[in-house]
């Protein structure tokens, strides 16, 4: 169980990253990250990474769907944490 936090706070930052590169290209017009990989990232733990991403650089924040799925990611990861914390 210790190995959760650690695991969440480089996956946060390695998100974090990867929003940042993908709100780069969007200004630049060039080759961008496909949604399916942000939301991965954020289902496999880094949603923490991706909120502040998308707060401090206005990325995908005003996209209703893709918000939709995202807080979809946070639900379901929140859920396996309390779940696992239960155990």
């Amino acid at each position: 169980m210790h190995w959760i936090l650690p695991f969440i706070a480089a996956l946060s930052l390695i998100t974090f990253v990867v929003y940042y590169l993908d709100k780069r290209a969007a200004v630049r017009n060039t080759r961008r990250t496909p949604e399916i990989t942000l939301h991965a990232l954020a289902v496999l733990g880094g949603w923490p990474g991706a909120f502040l991403a998308q707060r401090i650089f206005r990325h995908k924040s005003g996209k209703a769907g893709f918000q939709l799925v995202f807080w979809m990611t946070v639900t379901a990861n929140v859920s396996v944490f309390v779940w696992l914390w239960m155990l």
